[in-house]
């Protein structure tokens, strides 16, 4: 059964789409409960990877092999370890929630937005799983299809430059990439498997050029300064169900490509880049803080603080211990809980209000005193409250970047204070205060189905917050090894 456990994860999704689409928006009632048990049957096959995942063991695990294009040695691999299996866990459990966000608030095609959504979910899935370059590559590409379509026929007035803007600068950055793939292959002999292109020797020189083709495609996903400015307009216009999986799960894409491919593969070449992605991350880390703290539309806001809070994750990559990058990786998918329920949040307003604007609002807790509590919690974990997830991981990266050297931790960690800033000032101005309008106070409070989601958020957000070790406890063999890959020379 274990070895058949990470097909079940990506395809039960996808193919348990197809009658959903099938069924058509007319039977809306069916849809949606059909939906949603594709959901959880999509996260109940995965809950296995945690439960038969042996942590000591630093390599791959479930493996699966089966000959897919045998002329040119293209094969169906599938394999996780201690950094991707959370990964597989958390979009697997983010899917449900964007399901039942879409659950009344969606009234045209419902049944292909719910589809769409279950289609993306088994794609990154793949892309978490693939150990074959090509096969990698397939499901990295095709997972911008559901996400173009989803901001492009949901999202907002602007939503077909939004969806241009998203998906251009993806594919071009992915072009690179492929032209890497090719090039490992040849020099690997044939093989397209990417564990190995973690033995190959290769010279500085196309180490160099292999990084930035890397850096390239992944750079974009996370994405990094300069190459940051599409998520804002995809952020805006997307749905809420859009805007939560883009931020929880398809930024982690790039992220995890530097480990499975940057790091191992071209290690001369990322400790030599290190001082420039180092400073590329700070630059993110700080300055779009400061960009987030003069955004007057919340979405905009969450977006830039995205930005920012995905700066301490490359940050923990490219400073080569073994607590800056488990930081990095716990703050992946604390940021997956916080800023999902961040982007949920402001979808409750927005589907009363039908405004995103801070000036719009003020003295929402007055009308939505539940809804703030939730709202609050999640605040401050963007903001990195102890106690909550949205500390531990930056707290580790920090560390992690202090040890490597004290600058570089003091520069991030100062930005704390900006990212409490921008936080904090929008939920003052949201939340706190009289009444501001009349359309304020007509507000209803959150209904047992928006409660049930920033439930399970907000369970997720304190526990890893206040017991972070089943999450670290995963990753630490995994990242042992890469550590051991990036540390050997091939020169």
């Amino acid at each position: 059964m274990n070895s058949q456990l990470l097909s079940l994860a990506i395809w039960v999704p996808i193919l348990g789409a197809v009658p959903v689409f099938l069924l058509g928006s007319e039977r809306r009632c069916l849809v949606r409960w059909l939906a949603l048990a594709v959901a959880v049957a999509g996260f109940l096959v995965t809950l296995p990877l945690y439960t038969g995942f042996d942590v000591q063991q630093g390599g791959m695990q479930f493996i699966e092999q089966l000959p897919w294009i045998p002329r040119f040695n293209i094969q169906y691999l599938l394999g996780v370890d201690g950094i991707s299996m959370p990964l597989i866990l958390l979009n697997s459990f983010i899917t449900i929630l964007v399901v039942l966000a879409g659950w009344e608030v969606i009234e045209k095609k419902q049944a292909q937005y719910l589809g769409a959504f279950l289609v993306m979910s088994g794609l990154m899935n793949g892309i978490f799983s693939a150990l074959d370059g090509i096969l990698f590559y397939v499901f990295f590409e095709a997972s911008l299809i559901p996400m173009y379509i989803i901001i492009g026929v949901w999202g907002g007035p602007n939503r077909v430059y939004a969806a241009f803007k998203f998906f251009l600068y993806t594919l071009l950055g992915s072009l690179l990439m492929l032209v890497a793939l090719i090039w490992l292959f040849l020099q690997s002999g044939g093989s397209f498997n990417i564990l190995d292109w973690h033995e190959l020797p290769i010279g500085m020189a196309p180490q160099i050029l292999i990084f930035i083709a890397f850096l390239m495609s992944f750079a974009v996903k996370v994405p990094m300064w300069p190459v940051h400015t599409w998520l804002p307009d995809a952020h805006v216009e997307a749905p809420t169900g859009g805007s939560v999986i883009l931020a929880a799960i398809a930024l982690k894409l790039g992220a995890y490509g530097f480990l499975r491919f940057s790091l191992p593969i071209v290690p001369d070449a990322s400790h030599y880049l290190a001082p420039m992605m180092i400073t590329l991350s700070l630059i993110a880390v700080i300055y779009i803080g400061f960009v987030a703290l003069v955004q007057t539309d919340m979405k905009k806001l969450v977006a830039y603080s995205s930005i920012s809070h995905m700066g301490f994750v490359t940050l923990g990559f490219f400073i080569f211990n073994q607590i800056g990058i488990e930081g990095a990786l716990v703050q992946m998918i604390s940021h997956g809980f916080v800023s999902g329920a961040m982007f949920l949040c402001i979808g409750v307003m927005y589907d009363r209000m039908h405004s995103r604007e801070i000036a719009d609002y003020g003295g929402v807790a007055n009308r939505m005193p539940k809804f703030a509590a939730f709202f609050l919690l999640f605040a401050m974990a963007n903001s990195g409250l102890p106690a909550t997830s949205g500390f531990v991981g930056e707290f580790m990266v920090i560390l992690g970047a202090i040890k490597f050297n004290f600058w570089v931790g003091f520069a991030a960690a100062t930005t704390l204070i900006v990212g409490a800033a921008y936080t904090l000032w929008m939920y003052k101005r949201v939340v706190f205060g009289d009444v501001a309008n009349h359309h304020v106070a007509e507000l209803t409070d959150i209904n047992g189905r928006e409660t049930l989601i920033l439930t399970l958020l907000a369970a997720c957000v304190l526990a890893m917050g206040l017991y972070p070790f089943p999450f670290t406890e995963v990753m630490h063999a995994s990242v042992d090894n890469l550590l051991k890959h990036v540390a050997v020379s091939k020169l």
